[in-house]
């Protein structure tokens, strides 16, 4: 049975090490949920992070529930760094958390960075997660290749100048990657999009109403 979060939205989600410190944000005639997963703990990534809140805020304007999470380590959550591989275990505790949750509905994944990486690699394989919401994707850091053999609707958003994946290479990749895809690409920014949140959020709500209508 679902355990209603404090009014805050504060949740904690079991998993093997213990617990992970989420926030849970229900949208009003909720459609579909997801995780939300942040950059690198190692860069200081945590789920309070600019670009992830502003990403579970377009989650929640568009009709799905979003559940921002702290990997191991990270904040209150038990646990310590694991290179990304038990990272993805994390995930997959809150892919089960959210279910719970939100019984019935859809579950997506979203991720920026690195949480793109751990996310998307979770999402693509999970057969309970229908759709994948891409930020910021580190392509001279991670390989993303595994979504070319992936068949579910993907959204990809990526600063114009991103450090990691600038206009040339995320077109490049987007284009390897099955169909249904669409990407974003935001003017002016940089990976963290310093300065250009508000054309991010607004990139992340064409994102969402594009994943809907897919």
């Amino acid at each position: 049975m679902p355990i209603p979060p404090s009014p805050s939205g504060r949740v904690e989600i079991p998993v093997a090490h213990g617990r992970l410190e989420g926030i849970l944000r229900e949208a009003s005639s909720a459609v579909a949920a997801a995780v939300v997963c942040h950059p690198h703990p190692r860069g200081g990534g945590t789920m309070n992070n600019n670009v992830v809140y502003r990403a579970a805020k377009a989650l929640v304007g568009g009709g799905v529930t979003a559940l921002r999470f702290n990997f191991r380590g990270v904040g209150a959550s038990t646990g310590s760094y694991d290179e990304g591989v038990g990272e993805e275990e994390d995930v997959r505790a809150a892919i089960d958390f959210l279910r719970a949750q939100a019984p019935g509905l859809p579950i997506w994944i979203a991720g920026f960075s690195f949480g793109a990486r751990v996310g998307l690699t979770v999402g693509a394989r999970s057969d309970d997660v229908v759709k994948l919401l891409g930020i910021g994707l580190a392509l001279r850091m991670f390989d993303y290749r595994f979504l070319a053999a992936c068949d579910k609707p993907k959204a990809i958003v990526q600063a114009a100048q991103d450090e990691y994946g600038g206009r040339e290479e995320i077109e490049a990749a987007v284009g390897e990657m099955s169909e249904p895809k669409r990407l974003w690409v935001v003017e002016g920014a940089t990976h963290l999009f310093p300065g250009q949140l508000d054309p991010f959020e607004r990139a992340a709500e064409e994102a969402v109403a594009y994943l809907l209508s897919t």
